[in-house]
């Protein structure tokens, strides 16, 4: 599907999720892929969330007319200055998910990967979320740039040197803020533990270097656990409606 630009810029790619049979409106997930862009795993993982109950949607940050490679390195730049063509991108996307029959556009989470948690975590403090959910992204050095920050559910890698220490800085940040949260380590995974990526050249690398890249099953399985049941409580607020839900796998 394609989701039109603000002001008249060219429609970019992005891949929706809906709940089936849902007969009122409900809660929805905006879905910020990691740095390998919208693959078929990002998709996947946004229809776990449909499966879940959730409308969710995931834009394609690296749609457009120039090399990929710039793209990359664009929206990387963009993360970290916290403004730019990614932000209006994940803007739009947000706005089209809220128009969706049977999504109420007053109860939206953002939940990113990798790249995407830095921008989930960015981006929830911009924007009218009611829950982020980082995953192994980059987390701002200082607690005053998360001020006002919706609450929380994080996971991140004990194995990943370069953004395992950044779990510990979210919940110190938390903490000071005194946002509600649920960020947790996992001792035995590396980097992009919910990942389910084919064993390309730069898996491989990420595999190997000190972030220790690879999915990892017990930890993925507990994350989706823990992040539905946060869910749950700030988007729903029903803790029954979740104990009655069969998880999507």
């Amino acid at each position: 599907m394609s989701v039109s630009r603000p002001r008249g810029g060219p429609a970019f790619r992005a891949h929706l999720a809906v709940p089936e049979g849902s007969s009122e409106p409900g809660p929805g997930v905006v879905v910020v892929h990691e740095v390998y862009g919208l693959t078929d795993d990002i998709r996947r993982i946004t229809q776990r969330f449909a499966t879940s109950g959730y409308a969710a949607i995931a834009p394609d940050l690296y749609d457009r007319p120039r090399a990929r490679a710039l793209c990359i390195a664009e929206t990387m730049l963009t993360m970290r200055r916290g403004r730019g063509p990614a932000f209006d991108d994940i803007d739009a996307a947000r706005a089209h998910l809220s128009r969706e029959p049977g999504v109420d556009g007053s109860r939206l989470a953002v939940a990113g990967f990798c790249m995407g948690g830095g921008f989930a975590i960015v981006t929830a403090v911009r924007g009218p979320y009611r829950v982020s959910a980082p995953y192994y992204g980059e987390v701002p050095k200082h607690a005053a740039d998360l001020s006002g920050l919706c609450p929380v559910v994080a996971g991140y890698g004990g194995k990943d040197r370069l953004f395992g220490p950044q779990g510990a800085r979210l919940e110190r940040h938390l903490e000071a803020l005194g946002v509600p949260h649920d960020v947790k380590i996992y001792p035995d995974a590396g980097h992009s533990y919910m990942s389910q990526n084919p064993p390309t050249l730069l898996v491989r690398l990420g595999a190997a270097g000190p972030m220790k890249a690879g999915y990892d099953e017990a930890a993925a399985e507990d994350s989706w656990a823990r992040m539905l049941a946060f869910f749950e409580r700030h988007l729903r607020g029903d803790p029954e409606h979740f104990a009655s839900r069969v998880r999507g796998r």
